[in-house]
């Protein structure tokens, strides 16, 4: 197994450099055909999305993210801690008013049947399926 850092899923989804795009590419092709096994980490794949929707690099909007991210997530030899959480959270991400990371939080929240978040930030309230509470 080897670990995943940020730069090559964004190298990958970007295509910014084409040649380190077609690399990063041959790789991830190798997890989806079962050939190696990667790892990575859920704060590697919010790092990916925060790049991604950066006014000063990409620029991306919530649904482009996740149409780019998705098939990745879904690779099946890419290993993610809760990774079925992660995937839940892009599609959390895509359907409120959340940053990602909230949107974790969320999933996270959902997979552990907890339906009560301590928090001040008021973009809790717009998911349905959680109650933001206040300390």
């Amino acid at each position: 197994m080897k670990l995943v850092d940020t730069n090559v899923f964004i190298r990958y989804l970007t295509k910014d450099d084409p040649q380190k795009a077609k690399v990063c590419w041959a790789l991830l092709k190798k997890a989806e055909a079962g050939e190696i096994e990667l790892y990575t980490t859920e704060s590697v794949i919010s790092e990916v999305v925060y790049v991604l929707e950066s006014k000063r690099l990409y620029n991306l909007n919530k649904k482009e993210i996740a149409k780019k991210l998705l098939p990745i997530l879904n690779i099946r030899k890419l290993k993610i801690p809760f990774k079925s959480s992660i995937i839940k959270a892009v599609e959390i991400y895509t359907k409120a008013t959340l940053n990602f990371e909230d949107a974790v939080l969320v999933a996270h929240a959902l997979r552990l049947n907890i339906r009560q978040i301590y928090s001040y930030d008021r973009g809790f309230d717009r998911v349905s399926q959680v109650k933001r509470i206040e300390p």
